[in-house]
């Protein structure tokens, strides 16, 4: 039997990590036999195109009879929690959908915080406490709900964020780094980021021959772009200059998905993930970077820690050039460590590949369903 899912998130093509989480989620259920319905969060209406079968106007709270209406009509409503995707103070409109939901709820928190403000508290919160199950991407973002907020561990499950497979075919290997090495940090472009700390890393990697390329690739978030326009990657682009790093470094401010940005993630030799979080206990870029087998150097945000830690990268302090370039001299001088930990991330892959995920999902969503039945016999 094929469980019909009601999908309550963010969607394409609006430029999210989200978003496109949702996509790639809802579009491999559906092939191991699920119905998928979204209801997409947007900011004002837009052509909805399957499997999108109706829209949230954040700033329409009142909606939220008519979205819980939708959802129920599934068999399993599973709602993508992020605080800054849904209406009201931290999100907290999601609540009105919830509380009025007869089916089993499964929501997915892409955050955890290890120090929430009361308000955040409070609707993550009644937000757990609405819900049949919880996952979350990490065992970090699990024990953080286990112990700050008393969730029964019976009742959270951890299932990786999912990728699609972007290794390269053996038979197609290259020499470490080519003619030149190539650095990519990828993704949306914000304050956070950190790329201004990777800059003054690379400016201390002058002497390498051949210097290395870096490339950050991604556009500005619309959200920042909204508030601030370009104001981050300007200043980005006035260090490049003032450190004399015009030749070390190329800015593509192109919103990428899909194969494209696949092959850009192929073609690159170090995967760089240079955040100021120390909170970060999701990352959908840490787990591409992980599923195309590449060595990632990255600040040890919890979701690093607990990827890399096995050998798969190199975790470096936030906010400290020194030890980024540290790290950064020895993944391409060390002969052999790239490789090593490329195989690393090879292995890790197999299980961050969006088919095992959804299969996950499948069946936590089947264990509810068998549930529910017992429970109204």
């Amino acid at each position: 039997m094929g469980v019909r899912f009601g999908i309550l998130s963010t969607y394409v093509p609006t430029q999210c990590g989200i978003a496109t989480f949702t996509e790639a989620l809802a579009a491999h259920l559906q092939r191991l036999g699920a119905q998928v319905e979204v209801v997409r969060m947007v900011d004002e209406p837009q052509p909805q195109v399957p499997p999108v079968v109706s829209q949230w106007v954040q700033r329409r709270p009142r909606d939220a009879a008519t979205v819980a209406g939708v959802l129920d009509e599934c068999d399993v409503a599973l709602i993508q929690h992020e605080y800054g995707i849904f209406g009201g103070a931290d999100g907290q409109d999601v609540l009105e959908v919830v509380e009025r939901l007869s089916v089993p709820v499964i929501t997915v928190l892409h955050t955890v915080l290890a120090d929430p403000t009361p308000n955040q508290r409070r609707v993550l919160a009644s937000l757990c406490a609405a819900s049949s199950a919880l996952v979350t991407m990490t065992q970090t973002a699990r024990s953080r709900l286990i112990a700050g907020w008393g969730i029964a561990p019976s009742r959270v499950s951890v299932i990786m964020h999912g990728a699609e497979d972007n290794r390269a075919d053996p038979r197609d290997a290259r020499p470490a780094f080519g003619l030149r090495p190539t650095v990519l940090t990828w993704g949306l472009l914000g304050e956070g980021k950190g790329i201004e700390w990777a800059l003054l890393a690379l400016a201390q990697l002058r002497d390498l021959r051949p210097a290395p390329l870096y490339r950050v690739v991604g556009q500005t978030h619309p959200r920042v772009r909204e508030h601030e326009g370009e104001a981050y990657r300007d200043r980005l682009v006035a260090l490049t200059t003032d450190l004399g790093l015009a030749s070390m470094v190329q800015f593509d401010a192109h919103y990428l998905s899909g194969p494209a940005l696949r092959q850009i993630v192929r073609d690159a030799d170090i995967v760089l993930l240079p955040y100021d979080s120390r909170d970060q206990v999701t990352s959908g870029v840490l787990t591409e970077a992980v599923a195309a087998g590449k060595p990632v150097i990255s600040t040890a945000f919890p979701h690093a820690v607990e990827l890399l830690s096995g050998g798969a990268g190199l975790l470096v302090p936030q906010r400290d050039p020194a030890a980024l370039a540290a790290a950064l001299r020895r993944l391409i001088s060390e002969a052999g460590l790239a490789d090593s930990m490329a195989a690393v991330s090879r292995t890790l892959a197999r299980s961050q590949l969006w088919p095992a995920v959804a299969s996950s999902y499948l069946g936590l969503g089947h264990s509810l369903l068998a549930t529910s039945v017992k429970s109204i016999a």
